[in-house]
């Protein structure tokens, strides 16, 4: 089985929630975003890390836009369930953009990455990284094995979502709605690409915007179904 949740922010104690325990041995968990367990190297991060490896299931991640990339990008590239991703540890995943796994049957395409809504703030204070927005060459990768697929796929993992979608979910904001590139591109992925499934993270929020499109935090679904996982 795959599930999928949001952003955990390197909080050791969302691996603990009773959802959590309903996740079996060789099972897989894809987080939509801002992993936060691989950020300044520290004696806690190590020990976390090594926590998480004694889970009992595979934990996965697309990038955010809050991640440490210089360290990220310092892991190997490899391949895993055909895709590329940096293994971080012996059950730990970083699912590179644009690429297409094939786990437990189930095709997923994957496209981290998007544009910190705190951008200038962040690029004043110097913790800005231009590494957070994907490359074009990322972007066309993930549109030409897309291609092979003729655009069929049955889940979408992204850390932001499409721009019809970001702008219908922040309409009751009185603030402008800020639409980036990576919107902009996704939204193109939304008009001509069949999925049964797309999940995102980076709103912070737990909501079912349409049948097929499922903003994410906190909650742990079946990847395929939606289906909330409550724990015991």
């Amino acid at each position: 089985m795959v599930y999928i949740t949001g952003d955990t922010h390197g909080d050791i104690s969302r691996f603990s929630s009773p959802a959590m325990k309903d996740i079996k041995s060789g099972d897989t968990l894809i987080i939509c975003g801002d992993f936060g367990f691989i950020w300044d190297g520290s004696r806690k991060e190590r020990h976390n890390l090594k926590k998480l490896q004694k889970k009992k299931f595979n934990i996965c991640f697309v990038d955010g836009t809050h991640e440490n990339f210089k360290l990220l990008n310092e892991y190997e590239v490899s391949q895993w369930n055909g895709g590329k991703v940096h293994k971080i540890g012996k059950n730990i995943y970083h699912l590179m953009r644009g690429q297409i796994f094939d786990i437990d049957g189930i095709k997923i395409f994957t496209m981290g990455g998007g544009e910190s809504p705190d951008i200038e703030l962040r690029m004043g204070a110097g913790n800005w990284s231009r590494d957070e927005i994907p490359r074009k060459d990322e972007l066309i990768e993930g549109a030409d094995n897309l291609q092979k697929l003729d655009c069929k796929v049955d889940v979408i993992v992204t850390h932001e979502p499409p721009a019809t979608i970001k702008r219908f979910l922040k309409s009751s904001e009185d603030s402008e709605v800020r639409i980036s590139g990576v919107n902009a591109y996704l939204e193109e992925l939304n008009k001509s690409c069949t999925f049964t499934k797309w999940y995102f993270g980076s709103l912070h929020t737990d909501k079912y915007v349409s049948s097929n499109h499922v903003a994410i935090f906190t909650h742990v679904a079946d990847c395929l179904t939606g289906k909330q996982l409550r724990g015991k």
